[in-house]
């Protein structure tokens, strides 16, 4: 369907078949370009907890046999994989341009019968926001790769209720694609769980087995979390910490209700706080508010309601840690209830409702305006003017959220120390003074990031995971990295160090930070004198045992492997079948049309 088409297409085309026209495909990725044109430049993106390197190694960490929760498990492990073979480099810039062109595009076919101009307002709702700005900034770009394949579920979970034999594999295969991080995987298993489960006509084997292909695929950080010989269960108080925050003008539900009250002030767009942006941003929200009694009529009643229920879920759980005690209490006493304190993540089901809606509102307000100016006003212009609404509401997640996002290069000195550290791997654990989690370097503009030097040099690390949100000091969950902490205030701390299985200690400088100088004293210098100085510990460290056992965890990767490669395979089947099919169906319609004349 063409760029020009009418606002709404009532053609009998199949979804499935519907071709997708190159204006609306120029859009999508025109929109990924504008976000990420800094990225032109070679280097590495260093902002929060997105820390890229030029190769990553599978480390136990990545696998969640460390001692810490399995918050990156699998992220890790598959960016090790894939940068054996491709330099790290071009790694994130695929994953980023693929979440925002792809998340684009996911979106704007979730209208396939309307025009170029209506699906280019939900492509530009869905991707062009403060949620993703946001997250973009603090670095969760493994959550976004999940938040960019909720779309494309939403039409496969679809398809699995009305009996598509390919669409069961392509719905797990996009699970395993967003469970690359915990909450992804809890976000595309709640989108597919609800699509199917929901009441009506639909196939009963078909959504069973997605229910429970979606849980085998949480196995790898579901299996190393609960099996941690320690505690797992998280600070009641991060729950307040990491409550919504208003971010905007409009409060803290305007802010929400508005894709963004993430806990972070340092992440929040500058333009939030203007009110001319958030005048646009509630015209964009009317939108949606004028489009989702259209919802029904042209997405169905299954995707209506399921779009409803997890919209209301995603807002509810966005605000549940402003308001206290209850999921502080979960929080407190249940492993795993830690995923629930960043609330604001799960805007992303709420953002999946809004984008078609803000199209459909777009579609009745052209149709409207149309009509009462005698066709003066043309429905096409004004579609138009409504996928440019997102963009003047939000100017400055162009260029990279306002330049947040720029490559930068290590320095030479990380190469040297990394170099050392793999020649000799299984000499103990590597620990990175100042011990904190988090480092802002001149080299990288001063941006605060999660340490990349465990990710660059490739060995196990120890990790301090005691964060400071505010004012409020929240413990952490893992005890090596808490007796990590005592030993380097002991008076001897070689001995601690080598309980605790450290065979090495690396100084960044030029980092805010204390440093335990008396700790260096006791150490043998390697690599000295430059920005990043690299200590051997005088003896043996011991190794540290207090993981999760191997066995189990290992299954739980392989399984899931398993599930997404033969997902892959019989999707891939499933597509050939279905083409020669259609071949033959073809190929036969010559031979009728002759034997009719």
């Amino acid at each position: 369907m063409g760029w020009e088409d009418s606002v709404a297409d009532t053609s009998s085309v199949s979804p499935a078949r519907l071709p997708y026209p190159w204006p609306l495909l120029a859009w999508c990725v025109g929109l990924a370009a504008l976000v990420l044109a800094p990225l032109a430049r070679p280097g590495f993106l260093l902002s929060y907890d997105m820390v890229t390197v030029p190769r990553q190694e599978l480390v136990p960490d990545a696998l969640g046999l460390g001692s810490a929760l399995p918050r990156s498990v699998p992220l890790d492990a598959v960016v090790a994989v894939l940068t054996q073979v491709v330099p790290g480099e071009l790694v994130y810039r695929a994953v980023l341009v693929g979440i925002l062109a792809g998340g684009a595009i996911g979106a704007a076919m979730l209208l396939p019968r309307a025009s170029g101009t209506v699906r280019a307002v939900a492509a530009s709702a869905y991707v062009w926001n403060a949620y993703v700005a946001e997250r973009l900034v603090i670095g969760h770009w493994g959550l976004l790769v999940g938040y960019a394949v909720l779309p494309w579920l939403l039409r496969a979970g679809l398809a699995v209720r009305h009996g598509d034999r390919a669409a069961l594999p392509k719905a797990l295969v996009l699970v395993a694609l967003a469970s690359v991080t915990p909450t992804g995987g809890v976000l595309a298993t709640g989108l597919l769980v609800v699509v199917v489960a929901l009441p009506g006509r639909r196939q009963r084997w078909p959504a069973a087995l997605a229910a429970a292909g979606c849980v085998v695929l949480q196995l790898p950080w579901l299996v190393p979390g609960v099996l941690t010989p320690t505690p797992s269960t998280s600070d009641p108080r991060a729950v307040e910490a990491f409550a919504a925050h208003p971010d905007s003008p409009l409060g803290l539900v305007g802010s929400v209700l508005t894709l963004g009250g993430i806990w972070n002030s340092e992440a929040v767009p500058d333009s939030r706080s203007l009110w001319t942006a958030a005048i646009i941003t509630i015209a964009w929200v009317g939108l949606a508010l004028g489009g989702v009694t259209r919802l029904r009529a042209t997405m169905g009643s299954t995707a209506t309601l399921a779009l409803a229920v997890l919209a209301v879920l995603g807002i509810v759980l966005s605000l549940s840690g402003a308001f206290g005690g209850p999921l502080a209490w979960a929080v407190e006493r249940f492993p795993g209830a830690g995923l629930l304190r960043d609330g604001t993540k799960f805007l992303a089901w709420y953002s999946l409702a809004l984008a078609p809606a803000a199209a459909l509102g777009a579609a009745r307000l052209a149709a409207s305006m149309s009509r009462w100016s005698g066709g003066l006003v043309s429905a096409t212009v004004v579609a138009s003017t409504a996928a440019l609404l997102p963009l003047a509401a939000l100017p400055d997640l162009a260029w990279g959220v306002g330049g947040r996002l720029s490559p930068v290069q290590y320095p030479p000195s990380w190469n040297d120390v990394r170099d050392v550290l793999q020649r000799e791997p299984a000499a103990g654990a590597l620990v990175v003074l100042p011990y904190q989690p988090y480092r802002s370097f001149d080299w990288n503009d001063g941006r605060t990031v999660l340490d990349p030097l465990p990710r660059y040099v490739g060995v196990e690390t120890v990790v301090p995971d005691t964060l400071t949100v505010g004012s409020r000091r929240l413990a952490g969950e893992d005890p090596r990295a808490a007796a990590v902490a005592e030993a380097l205030d002991a008076l001897e701390p070689v001995e601690r160090l080598l309980r605790l299985g450290v065979g090495w200690v690396a100084v960044e400088h030029g980092t805010p930070g204390a440093l335990s100088v008396g700790v260096l004293e006791d150490l043998d210098p390697v690599i000295i004198g430059g920005d990043l100085d690299l200590y051997r510990v005088r003896g043996d460290p011991a190794p540290w045992r207090a993981v999760p056992p191997r066995a189990p965890v290992l299954v739980a990767h392989l399984t899931a492997l398993a599930v997404a490669a033969g997902s892959a395979a019989w999707l891939a089947t499933a597509k050939l079948t279905r083409n020669g099919q259609d071949t033959l169906v073809q190929s036969a319609q010559p031979d009728r049309a002759r034997q009719g004349e």
